[in-house]
């Protein structure tokens, strides 16, 4: 089909583990980033375990306490 094969054709090839390796090894962070890093993902997910729990407690509470 045109659709998929127009899609191959802006992906572009796939790279090999090695130049994906010198990739990521070119990649030098700054001084805060890991923190900024962390913070960011404790952001992004705390909030969504948190709601996990409630539901999971609600849904508890609702079978056997109730």
């Amino acid at each position: 089909m045109q659709i998929f094969s127009k899609l191959k054709e802006s992906l572009g090839r796939k790279k090999t583990k090695e130049e994906l390796d010198a990739h990521y090894d070119s990649i030098e962070l700054e001084k805060g980033d890991f923190p900024a890093m962390v913070i960011a993902a404790l952001i992004t997910f705390v909030p969504v375990v948190i709601i996990a729990m409630i539901v999971i407690y609600g849904l508890i509470w609702i079978i056997l306490i109730r």
